[in-house]
């Protein structure tokens, strides 16, 4: 594990002690065993990250169901050696992450079943919809999940909104700039037009927002009647869901980004154990 996940894992952890967990410090100093369950079903999305915590603390962990797994209630996740001081000051910042990783993972994996069911070579993709803080951890578990993660930050891909249009006034331009400095670009259109225009000046990516089935369909046929479909990647966004997410994927899309598989995320429930 690189340095920088690490140094976020101590910020929880720190964020949690404050200055020590006085009522942890009350018990005899001993060793003790405990082990992470599960209270439901879902896909395990961070156990190296729980890992992490307890061994910052001196702890021996052992895992036993790896990132992908599907649980059951009452299966055991892992396995936690160490002084109870230790593994109980850890207990609420690993169960807190693994939760939440665990239900982006599970939630992602439900929509790419469905994806699949209609087309499988439609890809599912996270925004930049996450939690101040938890983008690392938050897109991980998407890609656990099944899914992929898109842009991390702002600098690894130009993406032309609708308010940088306004800014400048003229996408067509935009893009002939963007071009000269960077290979891939993706461009938001709220237009069939304007998703023409954006193919035709250049654009790599382009994402429809708001556009229903229908939309995305005709959009599709006018720009093969322009041979210009092969040129660009579609992408579908805004208003997707585990509900209607089939309907979007038999349109003839390439991507379809969901912003609710980590921006209203609910929890796997865990809970620590001591044996």
């Amino acid at each position: 594990m690189d340095n920088s996940p690490k140094k976020e894992l101590a910020r929880f952890l720190a964020e949690d002690l404050g200055k020590g967990d006085i009522t942890s410090n009350l018990l005899p100093r001993k060793k003790i065993k405990a082990r992470i369950i599960t209270r439901q079903e879902g896909i395990v999305a961070g156990i190296n990250y729980v890992k992490e915590i307890f061994l910052s603390k001196g702890c021996k962990v052992r895992i036993v169901k790896k990132d992908g797994s599907k649980v059951k209630p009452n299966q055991t996740i892992c396995e936690i050696t160490g002084l109870a001081q230790s593994i109980l000051s850890c207990e609420r910042t690993a169960l807190n992450l693994l939760s939440r990783m665990s239900g982006i993972a599970t939630k992602t994996k439900k929509i790419i079943q469905k994806i699949n069911s209609a087309s499988p070579k439609v890809k599912l993709y996270a925004t930049r919809k996450t939690a101040p803080g938890l983008r690392f951890f938050d897109k991980e578990a998407v890609k656990i999940g099944g899914g992929e993660k898109h842009r991390m930050t702002l600098d690894q891909m130009v993406m032309i909104k609708d308010n940088h249009i306004s800014v400048t006034g003229s996408m067509s331009s935009l893009i002939v700039k963007a071009r000269k400095k960077y290979k891939k670009i993706e461009v938001e259109v709220e237009t069939q037009e304007d998703a023409l225009l954006a193919a035709s000046a250049g654009a790599n990516i382009i994402m429809l927002d708001n556009f229903n089935p229908k939309e995305i369909i005709s959009t599709v046929n006018i720009l093969k009647k322009a041979n210009l479909r092969k040129k660009v990647r579609l992408e579908a966004s805004g208003g997707i869901n585990e509900r209607n997410i089939k309907r979007f994927a038999k349109t003839g899309i390439d991507m379809i980004s969901v912003g609710e598989i980590t921006n209203s995320v609910t929890g796997i429930d865990f809970s620590l154990e001591v044996s």
